[in-house]
């Protein structure tokens, strides 16, 4: 039996607050039980975010494994991504997360090293299946060692250009180059937009882009053990980077503020847009009639022949380290992700699969198979994933963002900037 329930409040609970009461949440080693019966009748606790169709694809899910597992009752919750871990926080405050969560890469540290999430290393070749998953795609979900989630999916960052947009202003699609070549690209369609249409944004503002330079020149952002890879000159060498652009050649930040919730690419008022590749269908659900397909290629190049590019996961499943069916949740996990079943249901709803069982059986719509060919078409420019996010990323992240509209304002200077950038970052690094 499987059922879907909507919470009927969000708890207030402020984002990235510290769990202050999970460091006695357990954790330990969790060796599979001597006695386990695979026969047993249990019950498990399955959350997720999403939406209605998620849902309904979870529901088809559970539905499948219950044909081979009559035994294992899932009851399953899901919520919008703000609400799933605002509840997730009070729920690990008391003590009580679900058995089995869909995860979010940026927290993993975070819940892992409060000894909040199962040890799953022994279950690595046994209950969960490893052959379908290439090494660098289990080493994702490793913190200090140990394994603690299993990737469901896959994303690189990419870039991705407008077809109608570019055959409006007449411009050909960016033939790739250097960050400067981009910039270039970028002011020939603004010149040509005519104030309405604008070749992308002033890509400085996006912390990600900062990443791709450091990793091709032999750096990262931070460390195993959360230094630093640059220093305040490397930064403002970066965010100087964008002051031609936004001087008149990316979209101006007021246009932001008016396109919101949308933005200047999926209102076809820019030709380009750097982020992660499985933005796509969002992208075109957005644009609406009339546009039907998107160029996805890859980044600018800082340097060549370096490994740059990695793949993230668009998410991942953990459970709870006080789970009393640790083995029926690894069951459980096993089939999300592995399964043919799971691969035919989900398609590309949680991103590319990233098991090679799923994503055979998958039926891939045309831009989600684009993602796939993107995906391998720059096979050399994959480099292995950065650590698993410090505690705190997603506050430095955000902070990153909001110099960067500042920036784009007008309203404050690179030097400032990078005073805040590292004041905050001290506050985050050294709590």
């Amino acid at each position: 039996m499987f059922s879907t329930k909507r919470a009927l409040s969000a708890v207030a609970i402020a984002t990235g607050a510290a769990l202050a009461l999970a460091g006695c949440a357990g954790g330990g080693e969790n060796e599979p039980a001597a006695e386990f019966d695979p026969n047993e009748e249990v019950t498990i606790d399955l959350a997720f975010w999403g939406n209605d169709v998620r849902a309904e694809l979870y529901n088809e899910a559970i539905d499948a494994f219950n044909e081979e597992y009559p035994n294992i009752t899932v009851n399953a919750t899901f919520l919008g991504f703000p609400e799933f871990w605002e509840k997730r926080q009070t729920e690990a405050a008391g003590g009580g997360l679900p058995d089995v969560m869909q995860f979010d890469y940026s927290y993993l540290r975070q819940y892992s090293e409060n000894n909040l999430l199962l040890d799953l290393d022994p279950y690595l070749g046994e209950i969960i299946e490893t052959e379908p998953l290439p090494q660098n795609i289990l080493d994702i979900g490793v913190v200090n060692d140990t394994t603690y989630a299993i990737p469901t999916s896959t994303n690189a960052w990419g870039l991705f250009t407008n077809p109608v947009v570019l055959e409006r202003v007449g411009v050909e699609n960016f033939a790739g180059g250097s960050w400067e070549d981009y910039a270039e690209w970028m002011g020939q369609v603004t010149e040509a937009g005519g104030g309405e249409i604008y070749g992308g944004g002033d890509y400085t503002g996006r912390i990600q882009n900062f990443e791709l330079q450091l990793r091709s020149e032999g750096s990262h952002l931070f460390s195993e053990d959360g230094e630093p890879g640059f220093d305040e000159e490397r930064l403002t060498e970066f965010w100087e980077e964008g002051t031609a652009m936004r001087d008149g050649i990316a979209f101006p930040q007021q246009l932001v503020e008016e396109l919101t919730p949308l933005g200047p690419f999926d209102t076809a008022r820019a030709a380009s847009e750097l982020t992660w590749d499985n933005f796509g269908p969002g992208y075109l659900g957005n644009l609406g009639e009339g546009y039907t397909e998107l160029n996805l290629i890859e980044p600018p190049v800082t340097e060549e022949g370096t490994q740059d590019l990695y793949l993230k996961p668009s998410m991942l499943h953990a459970i709870s380290a006080k789970t009393e069916h640790p083995e029926a949740s690894a069951t459980l996990v096993n089939f999300l992700i592995n399964s043919p079943q799971s691969g035919e249901i989900f398609g590309a709803n949680r991103g590319i699969p990233a098991s090679e069982t799923a994503l055979e059986a998958a039926e891939l719509d045309p831009l989600s198979q684009q993602v796939v060919d993107y995906e391998a078409s720059i096979s050399d420019r994959l480099g292995d994933a950065p650590p698993v996010p410090i505690v705190g990323y997603g506050t430095l992240e955000e902070k990153f963002r909001q110099l960067g509209t500042e920036l784009n304002f007008g309203t404050m200077t690179v030097d400032d900037a990078v005073t805040q950038f590292f004041s905050e970052m001290d506050i985050v690094l050294n709590q």
